[in-house]
């Protein structure tokens, strides 16, 4: 069995359900309220557990009801967290994550112990014996560092710097992993501002699928059309899928086929995870 390493945020999330999002000094009701655990690495091992990949996690909670609540629902979820640092007297982050009805998400973050972690967290050998490490939004140095220890072991390395990628220096994480996990107003960001010639790039086009830019070679797959409930970990889905077949053995165009499958499921069920399990996926396949 393969093993990937994911590194980044673990949270705890509160998804509100609004009929539409209030307009400035105004007011809605919630409709339905839901707590549990999420943070884009902890989304991506959850998944690929679901995928038969052995999942480790790095990342780090705070001493609290919300952490402990967050770990024992990825021990269940069959993700190896004994690379989590619990910080002493620190909260574990929360967001909160708006849904209005097509699906579309506002978050609000409060800040916590999620990158509290370090790059000396992950022991040599456990880098070592990776067959993949992911990596997800943190501090730049700690990804920076990250991917440089896992190119001293020849671990292909994947990155999905998020939603905030304008806003933070990735720029050495950026240009020194294989493969990028980009959306359209990211990669918009990204190519305008580095060399990324040398990574391969995984961008996801949300309705209209996906596709992979390695070099001059490009493979696109078209997604599927759903009923939209709720994107929330939509994208660490897609990740987790693109990974699993990939580590599987899988070409780019198959990965894209079971990236985009997952991404769908998730986006189709409200909250940050969904069962990604393989019958789920070959049944929505019709395989």
């Amino acid at each position: 069995m393969s093993n990937v390493i994911c590194a980044g945020h673990l949270n705890w999330d509160v998804t509100l359900r609004v009929a539409a999002l209030p307009d400035p000094d105004g007011e809605v009701n919630v409709d339905e309220r839901r707590c549990g655990g999420g943070g884009s690495a902890a989304n991506v091992a959850t998944g690929l557990s679901d995928l038969d990949v052995e999942a480790t996690l790095v990342g780090s909670v705070g001493d609290d009801d919300r952490g402990r609540r967050a770990l024992d629902e990825l021990v269940g979820d069959g993700v190896d967290v004994d690379k989590v640092v619990t910080v002493p007297g620190a909260e574990t982050t929360t967001k909160y994550i708006v849904v209005e009805p097509s699906g579309e998400v506002m978050v609000l973050g409060c800040p916590g112990a999620n990158e509290e972690f370090e790059a000396s967290d992950l022991s040599a050998a456990t880098l070592a014996a990776a067959d993949h490490l992911h990596l997800t939004s943190q501090r730049p140095e700690t990804a920076a560092r990250l991917a440089e220890r896992a190119r001293e072991h020849d671990v292909p390395v994947s990155f999905d710097p998020g939603r905030r990628i304008g806003e933070r220096g990735y720029g050495p994480a950026l240009t020194s992993v294989d493969y990028l996990f980009l959306n359209d107003r990211e990669a918009a960001l990204a190519l305008d501002a580095f060399d990324l010639r040398e990574q391969t790039l995984v961008l996801k086009h949300g309705p209209d699928g996906a596709e992979v830019r390695d070099g001059e070679r490009r493979t696109a797959h078209p997604g599927y059309p759903i009923d939209v409930v709720d994107t929330t970990g939509a994208g660490d889905a897609f990740a987790a899928g693109f990974i699993a077949a990939r580590v599987g053995g899988a070409d780019d165009r198959r990965a894209l086929e079971v990236a985009n499958a997952c991404g769908a499921l998730a986006s189709k069920a409200p909250g940050a995870r969904t069962s990604l399990a393989w019958e789920r996926i070959r049944a929505f396949l019709g395989e």
